[in-house]
């Protein structure tokens, strides 16, 4: 059986490095968690990718107010 590296899909001639032994320990931790069911670990994994983009769109908006309102400086260099 092949091993897929997991960054395969977005960028393919990305060379191996000491980070997918990270990957890979977070792979097997995020597998461990839901008790070795695969599914489980699917789905636990969808509903946190959810969360954290809703999580970044509420910020994005309240960035995007907050400018709006002349609370940030534009970055001049």
């Amino acid at each position: 059986m092949r091993h897929l590296n997991p960054g395969y899909l977005m960028m393919s001639a990305r060379p191996e490095s000491d980070d997918d032994d990270g990957l890979e320990a977070a792979v097997d931790q995020a597998i461990s968690a839901c008790g070795g069911n695969l599914r489980a670990t699917i789905r636990a994994l969808i509903v946190a990718n959810e969360f954290l983009e809703n999580e970044v769109s509420e910020l994005m908006k309240a960035v995007a107010k907050a400018h709006s309102r002349g609370r940030f400086k534009t970055y001049s260099g």
